[in-house]
């Protein structure tokens, strides 16, 4: 017989976890049918790294609740970062929602699609939901997914990325936040 620790068992839970919180961003129903999320987990230095920038970007952007996301980020065990491309999905003039007049204008003006951002809305919906079906205790990000996007740790395609920070503890970190 062999005794297994509540720590290690916690984060196998929280890395299980992860992986189904990835997949059910990739399975998350897409606007058009089009898939361009992108999904990775950061634990151990990277996730520390993360921390540290956005503890940087804090006084940059004037952001002072980064410093309080960093803390949330180093207590976590690990965090799942979701992030889009930018791409346009052909709807041309019968669509309209990026405010440009076609796909083409929209793609030349630097604008953003519109489906980009509701299909990451979806897919992050999708994967906190699936850390609720574990009991793992989770919280959507900005703060962290713009450090991320800093970092450049999901490349230079990925254009918007939000952080979800996981963890497995007796209180979650992210239910008292000041």
């Amino acid at each position: 017989m062999m005794k297994i620790e509540s720590e290690s068992l916690e984060q196998q839970a929280v890395m299980a976890a992860a992986a189904s919180v990835c997949a059910a961003a990739r399975t998350a129903p897409k606007t058009k049918g089009v898939d361009f999320i992108h999904t990775c987990v950061l634990t151990g230095g990277e996730k520390d790294a993360l921390a540290d920038e956005m503890e940087r970007l804090a006084p940059v952007l004037g952001y002072p609740f980064f410093i309080r996301d960093a803390g949330n980020v180093r207590s976590s065990h690990a965090v799942v970062l979701i992030g889009t491309t930018y791409q346009q999905r052909g709807l041309n003039e019968g669509c309209g929602y990026c405010n440009r007049k076609n796909c083409t204008e929209c793609a030349q003006d630097g604008s953003v699609c519109a489906y980009d951002n509701i299909d990451l809305g979806i897919a992050v919906g999708s994967a906190v939901s699936a850390a609720a079906d574990a009991r793992i205790d989770s919280r959507v990000m900005f703060s962290a997914g713009r450090a991320a996007l800093s970092l450049g740790i999901m490349g230079g395609d990925v254009r918007v990325i939000l952080a979800i920070p996981l963890s497995a503890k007796g209180k979650s970190p992210y239910f008292d936040r000041k």
